[in-house]
């Protein structure tokens, strides 16, 4: 500071500058030599998740990061993201380890830690609580994890929500891409075929779009025993994934459509689970048979008649009420239905509530309410979008790191990747939260009454060719976006 005060040209300041810049940049390159060639021991590890893996699962790892180098304790991060596993740790690492930190709103693979002490909370407080994590994961009191009785040690301490969640978001991951992949090839398939030339084969009648429209059709066709499936594996481990294929297969066979599926893959966890205490009491010579022939047996048996006799005809006939209602409703009710849903969007932006309103909307795709999912995905666009306005055209209510923002937000806004708000929701959240969702309550809102339709269940912006009436959605988001702008302005006040 001393020698820029000082300097008797800008020639001579710009070169302190350089100089400085400089030494920082190779001080930095330094570290992250050391970090690659680091071979010694680290006193923690975290793995982080969460349902879509594309925002939360890097804000916690990061979050978990800096807070350790802070405190200069060494930890290493995995992330268990849409794009796979990474940085995971080896057994020497987590043999050598003081504890581990689990922060994940779906399942991960435990069985690896069988024996250290484990923390295991959800991944918003990966995020907001990095500090606190480490301080306990190190403090000696962290309960040891078991792989084999997994109830007495920290799911004791979670409760019956948080594990049903936990069970139901294990599913919706790994749905997601067949989910999302297919319904963008489908969209596509109607955008590219000419409706003149058949009208009863609209999708197929060109080969570009029967191309797509198979291709479509064949992913959405997994996306109910994928749902299933991985509910109940995640209940009672692999062998629940068969029996809940099967039951999401039934569901979908036996026209009870998500909410069968739903259903199927927590029936089939827990059906397994009581299989497996009941085998237990087997002698030792049946354990070889277990896996291969006694729960594939007695499990897919069990399933198809819980399914045939009484999971499908109840599940069904709501499933068809449902989808009449939805079907019969009004201007005004849908209006209000859109309102509220874009609203849920908001409300936790990426939580629980954000997912129930997504996981609805994709569920509504395939009984053929496409409206619902145009109201969903606007609701989650414009968070970030309201933001990026505010921070650009209301300045003095921002601090300057925010402000530099304002590019990233309208990217992930028009991405429909709802989570770039969190960081200015967790820091301000009283003031945040309500304007992002007034916004996106009243473009969910427009949405319904422009009567927009969207098939493709993810896209943002990127899939506006597939979505009808256009203009109109792209003006609900405008409108909506700022709605939230003025709300930010009005409540924040400027910064001193």
């Amino acid at each position: 500071k001393d020698s820029l005060i000082n300097a008797q040209s800008v020639e001579e300041f710009m070169d302190l500058i350089n100089q400085k810049e400089a030494a920082q940049k190779a001080k930095a390159e330094e570290k992250e030599e050391a970090q690659k060639e680091f071979t010694g021991t680290y006193r923690l590890l975290a793995v982080t998740a969460c349902p879509t893996g594309i925002a939360h699962t890097y804000m916690a790892a990061e979050a978990l990061e800096e807070k350790a180098k802070q405190m200069g304790i060494t930890i290493k991060v995995e992330t268990d993201g849409s794009g796979g596993t990474k940085n995971a740790p080896t057994a020497k690492e987590i043999e050598e380890c003081e504890a581990i930190i689990v922060a994940a709103d779906k399942n991960v693979e435990m069985a690896r830690f069988d024996g250290k002490p484990v923390i295991q909370v959800k991944v918003a407080d990966g995020i907001n609580k990095a500090e606190e994590l480490i301080n306990e994961a190190l403090s000696g009191n962290t309960p040891i994890y078991h792989a084999d009785h997994v109830s007495t040690t920290v799911e004791s301490d979670e409760s019956v929500g948080r594990q049903i969640y936990k069970h139901l978001m294990n599913g919706v991951s790994h749905m997601l891409p067949f989910v999302i992949g297919g319904g963008i090839l489908i969209a596509l398939a109607f955008l590219f075929d000419d409706y003149t030339i058949d009208p009863s084969n609209f999708g197929k009648n060109t080969p570009l779009a029967a191309f797509f429209k198979t291709t479509g059709d064949t992913a959405f066709g997994f996306m109910l025993p994928i749902l299933a499936g991985y509910i109940s594996m995640s209940i009672s481990d692999r062998p629940g994934l068969a029996v809940g294929f099967v039951g999401g297969a039934l569901a979908s066979q036996g026209n009870s459509g998500f909410l069968g599926a739903l259903v199927a893959g927590f029936a089939a966890g827990y059906l397994m689970k009581g299989l497996r205490k009941l085998f237990d009491h087997l002698p030792d010579a049946f354990e070889g048979l277990k896996p291969v022939l006694l729960y594939p047996f007695f499990g897919l048996l069990l399933m198809a008649l819980l399914m045939t006799f009484i999971i499908n005809p109840p599940v069904a006939a709501t499933n068809t009420a449902l989808t009449n209602a939805l079907n019969s409703m009004g201007g005004s009710s849908k209006v209000i239905l859109g309102m509220l849903l874009g609203g849920m969007m908001a409300v936790d932006m990426g939580g629980p509530i954000n997912k129930a309103a997504y996981v609805f909307g994709t569920a509504s795709i395939t009984s053929g309410n496409y409206d619902i999912m145009a109201a969903v995905m606007i609701g989650g666009m414009v968070p970030p979008l309201a933001i990026a306005l505010a921070t650009f055209f209301f300045k003095n209510r921002f601090t300057k790191k925010e402000q530099q923002t304002t590019l990233t937000n309208v990217i992930m806004g028009l991405s429909f990747i709802t989570e770039g708000a969190i960081p200015f929701a967790a820091s301000d959240l009283l003031h945040i939260l309500p304007a992002c969702v007034a916004g996106s309550a009243v473009a969910g809102a427009l949405s319904m009454f422009f009567n927009c339709t969207l098939i493709a269940p993810h896209g943002g912006i990127f899939v506006i060719g597939v979505i009808s009436n256009p203009l109109g959605y792209l003006f609900a988001l405008a409108v909506g976006s700022v709605v939230g702008m003025f709300g930010l302005a009005l409540l924040k006040k400027p910064l001193k």
